[in-house]
């Protein structure tokens, strides 16, 4: 297997990383935090129809670039480690992802080149309680009466508030699981913005009072979702994983441009040998989170059936090792920060409050690899 990126990637991620520094610099992102939306509009028109980065991973077919894992993971990386503000991962990383992997013919027809040309902004609601995928329990409770009516509610959905299109779970009378997207202006449709520390992502609940089903709302079959859903989740934490990546990076790059500046004794903090430890142990977990993710992603392009099902596991443990990175980079480098670390004027403590909100998405460290152990075993 080929680790080494192509001309053409590394072309993706240095236009990544230039455009991202200035359209999404410290003093953008703390705009973008104030306003009611949470995002610049300007700065999403650029990604989608100027960039084209909404038609990454979305197959040409459907007016796309068929771009692969790798692409949409080197824009996640750099995406992550700017803070970017927009509804890229929640349109691009989760929804497209559910339609191209779960959503039938018509809905991928429908809604994959707007998704593409970055005329649409989409998410999906994932369960009851949380942004994790376990359809088993009482944990989606949404349902489906015999009059196509919705009834049901979501606490947390990315970018809930402000998303053109919603993608939701809901038990048919049978009580099977099925996916149906619904128009965020349908009649019974109530979004609440939620308070959450991280200023950086909005999150909102969502509750479907009696909504009235469209004739084709129901873009997969229960069959689908059970046969499919998992992959398509699989490909969404592994895009969480790379923004998670891009954040622990940018964590020890300030880390270290500070402590090479800040002086006592008559030295710079750097040159201590604790602080370099410090900075050791945080590289090392970046690199080892780095080929996971880069890894997975070259095992998602894989026609192999077989590879396939590895997959699952795959994304699974690099977004298992992306949460727990993140989260240890951002703490390092506010205690290495000092003082300042914690305080609103420097940057660190965005990132903390990132990596905390976006740990338990997708599933948490602990999770994922409960879920990882009890796969291995039951195929062993």
């Amino acid at each position: 297997m080929d680790f080494a990126l192509s001309s053409d990637q590394e072309m993706i991620r240095d236009t990544a990383e230039g455009f991202l520094a200035e359209a999404s610099s410290s003093v953008a992102v703390r705009a973008a935090m104030e306003t009611d939306s949470g995002f610049d509009p300007a700065v999403w028109a650029r990604i989608g129809q100027e960039l084209g980065w909404c038609a990454t991973p979305i197959p040409e077919v459907h007016d796309g670039l068929g771009l692969g894992c790798v692409e949409l993971v080197l824009l996640m990386e750099q995406m992550g480690r700017r803070l970017l503000c927009a509804p890229f991962f929640a349109t691009v990383g989760l929804a497209a992802q559910v339609l191209m992997t779960v959503g039938n013919e018509a809905a991928q027809q429908r809604y994959l080149p707007a998704i593409a040309a970055g005329e649409l902004t989409a998410t999906v609601a994932l369960a009851q309680n949380g942004m994790d995928w376990q359809p088993e329990g009482d944990n989606v409770t949404a349902t489906v009466t015999a009059g196509h009516v919705l009834n049901g509610h979501f606490g947390i959905v990315a970018d809930g508030a402000t998303a053109d299109l919603l993608i939701v779970p809901a038990r048919d009378t049978s009580g099977a699981l099925a996916l149906y997207a619904l128009p965020a202006t349908l009649s019974g449709i109530t979004r609440t913005p939620l308070k959450n520390f991280d200023r950086t992502r909005r999150v909102a609940a969502i509750t479907l009072d009696n909504v009235q089903l469209l004739a084709d709302a129901q873009i997969a079959s229960p069959q689908q979702v059970a046969a499919s859903m998992p992959h398509a989740v699989a490909r969404a934490q592994l895009a969480l994983a790379a923004e998670q990546l891009g954040g622990a990076q940018q964590c020890l790059d300030l880390t270290v441009a500070y402590t090479s500046e800040r002086v006592q004794f008559g030295r710079t903090i750097a040159s201590f040998q604790a602080i370099k430890h410090r900075c050791a142990e945080m590289m090392v977990k970046i690199e080892a989170t780095r080929s996971a993710i880069y890894g997975a992603a070259a095992v998602a392009g894989n026609p192999d059936t077989a590879l396939a099902a590895d997959f699952l596991c795959e994304a699974a443990a690099a977004k298992a090792l992306a949460a727990d990175t993140y989260c240890h980079c951002a703490a390092d480098a506010i205690q290495l920060h000092g003082g300042v670390g914690f305080t609103w004027e420097y940057d660190p403590q965005l990132y903390f409050k990132r990596a905390q909100a976006s740990a338990h998405w997708l599933g948490s460290g602990e999770i994922l690899r409960e879920r990882i152990a009890t796969t291995l075993l039951d195929a062993a």
